[in-house]
């Protein structure tokens, strides 16, 4: 990548590929573009800002076992999904799931050997909620850790791709023609950089980090999904936020997801007074889809006194315990827990946005030169409810076809007069403890009204919230022009988008539970959101 400056203070760059976003999603387009094209991928250095996928627990969905097939898999994820599905992208997803894990193989992921004399696949295959079949390959319980580590790895070693691990993009970049040529950012040094790209993909992630409590340390808050939309680029689903079910309770640590596949293997939802209540509520109990789940345990949260409710595994053993999760038992430990001896304390946590940046099965956008894949990105592969471990299983089908797509695609490259000039002010003189302020309380106000219950009045109440902070927010800095005050006020936009797409579903479905409209409606419709600036 070669690096020009500008008259504008602005640091100019060229490649061919911009990728923003160094998870699972990102590592694989990265790999897949390397061998033909010069890439540059935005990945934030450190464990605790490095995306989603490090801190995935369970595994990824695919169909491996010679007993299990493809229409299995795709009937549990249409029913998961609760009409809103796309099935043609269920099915595509499915169908290329097997290749995918081969690769992965290939890559060197170090998932869990079934050592079984009798074993139908070489690999540990688990269950976990909504799936019919054992088809969950995995790595112990860091699947996703393993994942990122040994594709990363591989896109360190590669000679066609630059990694900059301090630049925080604010702004894509746009022309008078409306197609995108790559983004705008700023270094750790306070340097505006520009990098123009004939492709760009963001990889950015969901918008998690719009509530207070979730499964990740350092969640996106929809950032790129709006910027995105900035540029013309359709939002779809965004009511549809997933609540993990089981996310370790301690108020004073940091999030920790406790894995769906610990129900997978037999564990047990009890209640303040001990009692399991799963089953009277689904005849799958703890392993019914994860928007039932979490809905019984807010109920049973709301009913009792303790503030969560307990998972207990004890009656699995101690062996097989610390032999499937040794992950969730050297964490617990940390924090004073023995889990083969006490039941866990847990509480549904802001975890996966099945809604984003409206794609078709080349993750193409609307928005000429502008891709989306991952968690960021709307496939209709998850519609109304996202089921167990098909999100490893997206980022990897999509990244690869969308690889593709760049191959057969002509580079769109800059008009002569595209945008030339930066949004971005680092020197601005903003109150950083007043920004962080105003996010927390943008997240406090969606966790209290726009979270796993909703109603009319909730809503509306979100919806003055966030109006007003967002009038603190231009007042603190009119121009936008610090890049802490341009992220917030994208996290803003798109908390306001989500409040008005539940506020338009006048019906229950999937994870949008509402008060007021607690039946579903006749006819399943996508919601369907854009917004140019």
């Amino acid at each position: 990548m070669n690096t020009t400056h500008s008259t504008t203070h602005v640091s100019t760059a060229h490649t061919d590929v911009l990728i923003v976003g160094g998870g699972v999603a990102g590592l694989t387009l990265a790999l897949h573009l390397a061998e033909h094209r010069r890439v540059t991928l935005i990945r934030p250095a450190g464990d605790d800002r490095s995306g989603a996928s490090r801190w995935a627990q369970g595994g990824i969905a695919a169909v491996l076992a010679p007993d299990d097939d493809l229409d299995a898999h795709v009937q549990d994820t249409l029913i998961a999904g609760d009409g809103l599905c796309d099935e043609a992208a269920v099915r595509f997803t499915v169908e290329n799931g097997p290749a995918a894990i081969e690769w992965l193989l290939a890559c060197g992921v170090a998932f869990t050997p079934d050592t079984t004399p009798d074993a139908p696949y070489p690999y540990h295959l688990t269950r976990e909620g909504g799936h019919s079949a054992r088809r969950i390959i995995h790595a112990d319980d860091a699947t996703g850790h393993a994942v990122v580590e040994a594709l990363g790895q591989r896109v360190a070693r590669h000679a066609n791709i630059q990694i900059l691990s301090n630049l925080t993009v604010t702004d894509l970049a746009g022309d008078n023609n409306g197609a995108c040529h790559g983004a705008y950012g700023v270094d750790d040094t306070g340097q505006i950089q520009r990098i123009v790209a004939g492709h760009t993909v963001l990889a950015t992630g969901g918008a998690s980090g719009l509530y207070a409590h979730t499964t990740t340390p350092a969640p996106a808050s929809g950032e790129g999904m709006m910027m995105a939309a900035t540029l013309g680029a359709r939002l779809a689903n965004l009511e549809f936020q997933q609540f993990h079910p089981t996310c370790l309770y301690d108020p004073d640590g940091p999030a920790f997801l406790i894995s769906e596949a610990v129900r997978g293997e037999g564990g047990h939802l009890l209640n303040d007074a001990g009692e399991r209540f799963m089953p009277a509520i689904d005849e799958r109990a703890e392993l019914a889809p994860r928007d039932v789940v979490a809905r019984a345990i807010d109920a049973e949260i709301k009913r009792g006194t303790s503030g969560h409710v307990w998972l207990d595994i004890r009656h699995l053993g101690a062996d097989a315990i610390r032999h499937h999760f040794p992950t969730i038992v050297a964490h617990c430990a940390t924090r004073g827990m023995d889990i083969t001896r006490q039941s866990i304390p847990v509480v549904p946590a802001a975890h996966y946005s099945c809604g984003g940046v409206a794609t078709d099965l080349d993750g193409a956008t609307g928005v000429a030169g502008l891709y989306a894949v991952g968690e960021t990105a709307c496939t209709g592969l998850h519609g109304a409810n996202r089921m167990a471990s098909n999100s490893l299983l997206e980022c990897l089908v999509f990244a690869r076809s969308c690889a593709q797509r760049i191959f057969d695609a002509q580079a769109t490259l800059p008009a002569a007069h595209s945008t030339a000039s930066s949004p971005l002010d680092p020197d601005a003189p903003v109150d950083l403890n007043e920004l962080a302020r105003l996010r927390h309380a943008m997240r406090a106000a969606m966790s209290r009204d726009v979270s796993i219950v909703r109603n009319h009045a909730g809503l509306d109440r979100a919806s003055a919230a966030l109006d007003a902070i967002m009038a603190a927010l231009l007042a603190l800095d009119p121009a936008l022009s610090h890049p802490e005050s341009r992220r917030l006020w994208h996290a803003l936009r798109l908390a306001q988008l989500t409040v008005k797409a539940a506020g338009q579903r006048h019906e229950s479905r999937g994870l949008h539970f509402s008060t007021n409209w607690p039946e579903q409606s006749a006819s399943a419709v996508p919601s369907a959101l854009y917004l140019a600036d």
